[in-house]
Parts: C-alpha cells; sequence; structure tokens
C-alpha cells in the first residue's frame, strides 16, 4: 500500500513536470514569433515620412515653383511713327480756299504788317499746302511776293488755325494806295476770296507774304 502511494505521488510529480514544460515551451513559442515577425506594422517614422512628402507634379518641374509659364512675354506693339497722321497718301484731301475761313488784323510789331489767320470751318482735316498762298490788294496789279523760308505742309484739324505775315509797306517806298481789305487764295487756280482789314485801312506800296506757320510768332518773324 506505501509503495502504491508512493507510485501515485511520483506519477503526479511528472505530470505537474510535464504540464510545467508544456507551459513554458509555448512561452518560448509566442516571444519567437513576435521577434521574428517585426515590420508587419509601420513605423511611425516611415509613415509620417510618407504622409510628409510631396512628389513634384509634371506642371511643375522645380517642385516648388509657382506654376507660372516661363516662357518669353510676347513683344509689345510698337509705337506710331511720329508725323504719321500727316501722310499725304491717308486719304486726307488738300484744303482749298472755300474750306477755311480768314482774318487780317494789323500787326502793332512789326510795322506795317498784318498778321493772316485761316481756320478750317470744317468737320474734317484737310491738307494745308504751306507755300502756294495767294495775297492780292484789290486794285493793284500781281499779287504778293514771297519773304522767308518756306514753310512745311501739314494736315489742319478741324478748328485749328494757320499764320501768313503779311508786309503791305516799305519804309524806304514812297507813296501807295490805300486799302481796307486784300483776297486770299490758297493756290493761284483757286479763286479768291475777299478779307477785311482789322484795324484798317493800310497804306500798300509793297506787298509781300510769308508762307504758312504753325504760330502767330513765327509767321510775323519777317
Amino acid at each position: 500500500m506505501a509503495q502504491t502511494a508512493r507510485s501515485r505521488r511520483t506519477t503526479a510529480a511528472l505530470a505537474a513536470l510535464s504540464i510545467g514544460i508544456l507551459a513554458l515551451t509555448a512561452c518560448n513559442g509566442d516571444a519567437e514569433n513576435d521577434v521574428a515577425t517585426p515590420g508587419t506594422h509601420a513605423s511611425p517614422s516611415a509613415t509620417a515620412t510618407d504622409e510628409g512628402t510631396d512628389t513634384p507634379s509634371s506642371a511643375d518641374p522645380g517642385g516648388g515653383g509657382s506654376g507660372k509659364s516661363s516662357g518669353s512675354p510676347s513683344t509689345p506693339p510698337s509705337s506710331p511713327k511720329p508725323g504719321a497722321d500727316d501722310d499725304q497718301d491717308g486719304g486726307v484731301g488738300m484744303c482749298e480756299t472755300a474750306d477755311l475761313t480768314y482774318n487780317v488784323t494789323v500787326a502793332s510789331r512789326p510795322v506795317n504788317h498784318a498778321l493772316l489767320t485761316a481756320a478750317n470751318k470744317g468737320s474734317d482735316p484737310c491738307l494745308l499746302s504751306a507755300n502756294e498762298l495767294v495775297i492780292t490788294i484789290p486794285g493793284l496789279d500781281g499779287a504778293a511776293g514771297h519773304m522767308g523760308p518756306d514753310g512745311k505742309d501739314w494736315i489742319l484739324k478741324p478748328g485749328e488755325s494757320a499764320y501768313a505775315g503779311i508786309m503791305f509797306s516799305r519804309a524806304d517806298t514812297a507813296g501807295g494806295k490805300s486799302a481796307d481789305k486784300v483776297e486770299v487764295a490758297l493756290a493761284a487756280s483757286e479763286s479768291p476770296t475777299t478779307v477785311p482789314v482789322n484795324d484798317g485801312p493800310i497804306t500798300v506800296n509793297d506787298s509781300q507774304v510769308t508762307s504758312f506757320f504753325g504760330t502767330a510768332e513765327d509767321a510775323l518773324t519777317y
């Protein structure tokens, strides 16, 4: 009976030892599985790197550029050339005598001079011939001679004026004819228009006239 009891205790101890060995083996296996399978979950550093990295797009080769085109800017249109409006081939007709209004006034200086002002009274510009002006004195033969330099033809806009100086008497010439009007034509081929002389009459003995100029000061220089 005593031997039987010892056998039972021995068997129980062996059984307990076996269970302990099995439990230890199971724990070691779990630990080995944890060590043998690293990286099954993405590391925090790798995830942050992937989420914080911008991939350059094909529209922005520089990766950090503004996306604006790097092409050359378009060339601005060239500015018009000065004097282009004065082109005689631009469809502007010649000024005719009837297209303008005229005023003749005796000048205070120089003496024996009058100022002719011609203004475009129409609604369209016209090309004024500066050097073909014809001035005659009713009752006197011939037209006034030319004095001073030649002027330049230019387009006379609506309401714009041109000026010419008329010398009607020479200080070293005695006598003359009294006149209170002159005849004006823009060319010898045109019929003249009669213009009264303001602050007249004048004594005419050797009349001369300048070309048309853009200012009264230029016209009365000669």
